[in-house]
Formats: C-alpha cells, sequence, structure tokens
C-alpha cells in the first residue's frame, strides 16, 4: 500500500478550515492539520475532528481568533490548548509542546516551535502526520511506513510513552483494532502493556469506558479481545471472564441483518450473563443510566428466549420491552444459541420482529373499568393489569367485543 505525500480533499479547501489555517498560517507562525484527520484520509477513512497544531502561543491564538470574529474558547489553555468555532464548528487548536518533566497525565510541558519536539512526544505514529494548508504531509516519526503497514507502534520507548499515561495501553490495542492488521499487534508495544498493566487500575472509569465503547466498533475488535484475553488484560478491565464467541457472533449477526455496530449491545454480548454482571460493569467503566439499563435489560431471562420462541410470545415480549431492548435480548439469546448462523430463518424472523409488527397501545382505559363499577384505588391498578394481561394473551384484539368481554372479566374478578 502506497500513501500520497500530499492530501487533496474538500475539508483541506473548502468551508471554515482553510479560514482558520490561513489565519494562523502567516505572520511569523505555521499551522498545520495534525493527528486524525490526517491519518484517516490517508487510509481512506470517514474524517471527523480536525485538529491544528501552531507554533503560536495560546494567547496570540486567542487574539487572532476574536480579531477575525471567532469564538475562542480556553478548554486546556494550560496545555496550549484552544477551541476556535468557526461558522458553528469546533476546532482545537494546540500550541507546539514538549516535555519538560514527565510524570503521567500531568506532565510539565512547554510551548516550543520545533515540530520534531512536537511529534516526539505524541503516542503513535500514525497520529503524529501534519499536513499543511498545501496538504503536504510531514512526518518526523516515522508514522507514513506505519500507516502503510497498518502497524500501530508508539513512538520512541513504548514504556516511558505509557507511563507518561496508561490509557496509552487501552488506546494502542484499540487503534490495532480500528486501524491495524487483522494479526497480532505490535510486539514491541504488547510487551511494554502487559508489563505495565497495574496502570490501568490508577485510570478514572470514565476515560476507561470512553476507549472500551470505541473498542467495541472497531473492524478488527475480534482478534485485538482475544489477545487482551489472552494476557490477562480484558478480564482486569471488566472485572469478569470475557464471552468472546458471544461478542464474535453479536459482530456476525449484525453485520447479517444489516444493523449498525452498536457498542453498548456488543458489550452486553461480551460481559453479562446475569443482573450482577451489568452491576460489575457499571461500576467498573462508570457506564452512564441509559447504558446501565440496556445491558442489565439484555441480562434479564435471555435464556428464556429461543429458536422455538412461538411469535405470540415473542409479540407479548416486544410489547413489553419495546424494540430497542427486545432487539438487545433476542441477539444477545442468538448469539449463545448452538444454531446461531445469520441465516437461521426462526432467529432470523424472531430477530426482526420489530420491522413487521409494530405493538399497538393498550386500547382500555381505566374509565373502562370504573364503568363497571371498579373502585378507584389498588383494586383498579390489579383490573387493569388482568385486563392487560388477557389482552396479550388473546393476541392483541381490537374489536369491541372483545375488548368489552375483557373489560367485563377483569371487574367482574376484583
Amino acid at each position: 500500500m502506497s500513501l500520497p505525500g500530499r492530501l487533496d480533499v474538500p475539508w483541506l479547501h473548502d468551508g471554515p478550515l482553510p479560514r482558520l489555517i490561513g489565519l494562523l498560517d502567516r505572520d511569523g507562525e505555521e499551522a498545520r492539520v495534525v493527528g486524525g484527520a490526517v491519518r484517516n484520509t490517508l487510509l481512506g477513512e470517514p474524517v471527523g475532528d480536525i485538529d491544528l497544531a501552531t507554533t503560536a502561543v495560546p494567547r496570540e491564538v486567542m487574539r487572532r481568533a476574536e480579531a477575525a470574529g471567532f469564538k475562542p474558547v480556553p478548554t486546556g489553555i494550560e496545555h496550549g490548548t484552544v477551541t476556535i468555532v468557526v461558522d458553528s464548528r469546533p476546532f482545537e487548536v494546540t500550541t507546539l509542546r514538549e516535555d519538560v518533566e514527565t510524570f503521567g497525565r500531568h506532565a510539565k510541558v512547554a510551548f516550543g516551535r520545533d515540530w520534531r519536539s512536537d511529534a516526539q512526544r505524541r503516542d503513535f505514529t500514525m497520529n503524529a502526520l501534519y499536513a499543511g494548508r498545501d496538504g503536504t504531509v510531514h512526518d518526523y516519526v516515522g508514522g507514513f511506513a506505519d500507516l502503510a503497514a497498518r502497524r500501530v507502534r508508539f513512538i520512541g520507548d513504548p514504556a516511558r510513552r505509557i507511563a507518561e499515561d496508561y490509557l496509552r495501553i487501552l488506546r494502542f490495542f484499540r487503534f490495532h483494532a480500528a486501524y491495524g492488521q487483522a494479526g497480532p499487534p505490535d510486539a514491541e508495544g504488547l510487551a511494554a502493556c502487559i508489563a505495565a498493566r497495574a496502570g490501568l487500575d490508577t485510570l478514572s472509569r470514565e476515560r476507561v469506558r470512553m476507549e472500551m465503547l470505541k473498542l467495541m466498533v472497531a473492524t478488527h475488535a475480534v482478534p485485538t479481545l482475544a489477545v487482551m484475553t489472552e494476557t490477562g488484560l480484558l478480564e482486569s478491565v471488566l472485572g469478569g471472564v470475557p464471552v468472546l464467541a458471544s461478542f464474535a457472533n453479536m459482530m456476525k449477526l449484525e453485520a447479517g441483518l444489516g444493523l449498525p455496530p452498536d457498542a453498548v449491545r456488543r458489550l452486553g454480548a461480551l460481559g453479562v450473563n446475569v443482573g450482577e454482571d451489568a452491576e460489575r460493569l457499571r461500576e467498573r467503566l462508570r457506564l452512564a443510566n441509559a447504558e446501565y439499563e440496556r445491558i442489565a435489560a439484555m441480562a434479564d431471562s435471555w435464556r428464556n428466549i429461543t429458536v422455538a420462541t412461538p411469535a405470540q410470545d415473542a409479540r407479548a415480549l416486544l410489547y413489553r420491552l419495546g424494540p430497542e431492548t427486545y432487539t438487545d435480548r433476542v441477539l444477545l439469546a442468538w448469539s449463545r444459541a448452538w444454531n446461531e448462523s445469520v441465516g437461521d430463518s426462526g432467529w432470523r424472523a424472531l430477530a426482526i420482529l420489530p420491522q413487521q409488527w409494530t405493538a399497538p397501545a393498550f386500547p382500555l382505559r381505566a374509565a373502562d373499568l370504573m364503568a363497571r363499577g371498579v373502585v378507584r384505588g389498588p383494586a383498579l391498578g390489579a383490573a387493569l393489569r388482568a385486563a392487560e394481561a388477557a389482552w396479550i394473551a388473546q393476541g392483541f384484539p381490537t374489536d369491541a367485543a372483545a375488548l368489552a368481554k375483557i373489560a367485563d372479566a377483569a371487574a367482574q374478578a376484583t
């Protein structure tokens, strides 16, 4: 694979970026695009955020932005980072830096003007590529060759890079899964990650969560997670034994059903068997409430779903759970079935039910039962629940006669 030495892409020449980079790349200062935008463009991957590096110090960056009518936000000004909003689009601009003292994330840095020194303090070679405003790609650490080889490699001594921030252990695996080859990771980097794995315990759970959720949807997540499992790293992060086969099957099922990769659903497949597992993952990864509720719902009674589940029971489950939770639970059960093949017609019918049938709203109301003599209070709630259960059991009838019969029976039972 050969890569171009010059970028020629619309985002570099059109839109707000040329105005911003032109503002910073003049009058004795220089600015270049750095990191993910350059890496992804060279790999033909989608480009998300666009970050810039500049020789201008933060106060000068803010002064120029304000003078041009842009909105500067000092999001990390003590570390040289200013976010500049141009036409409602944010760009992170960071002054070139070099390490003075390195002690984890709180390393003491000095602003500089040396592009090579700035590159050498970054994490991976493929993330230390710069593109000038004319598109020329600048490489000071061998990132171009590593990118062409799809090789994720630490810059300099891997142990030192990791000691600067132990999150780089997870980033190493996540970047390998997303941008590396399907084979094993770089041997030197892997050895350093294993040696420093105790450092993962020092990280904030929020940062670990972010990396793990990104890893869940990476292209080569399965072989990467397998390596993490073999080295004991994954069990350390999750706090339990991963179910790698279920995760691999979940990836296949999502692809076979035309579903987008879902990080939370895949995390459930990887780490959840029972409700306690969901509790543990919430604690270990500081999951958001909605994320925890999804994987807890996946863990609840997934074993009751089989390829032989009757269609009426599946509709009842979809009615009670809603489309997202229903799909999560069915796919978890399918991913752990002996006949987990994407082509299995029985499982597929269960999985695509939300696309073929929309659960109706329960048509009876409290007033319908009160008109039949049920008084307000616990009895009314019990009667409503009994009526709903009967309505579901009878296949969600909508005709007035059937509904009246259900209401009469529920009222008489109170």
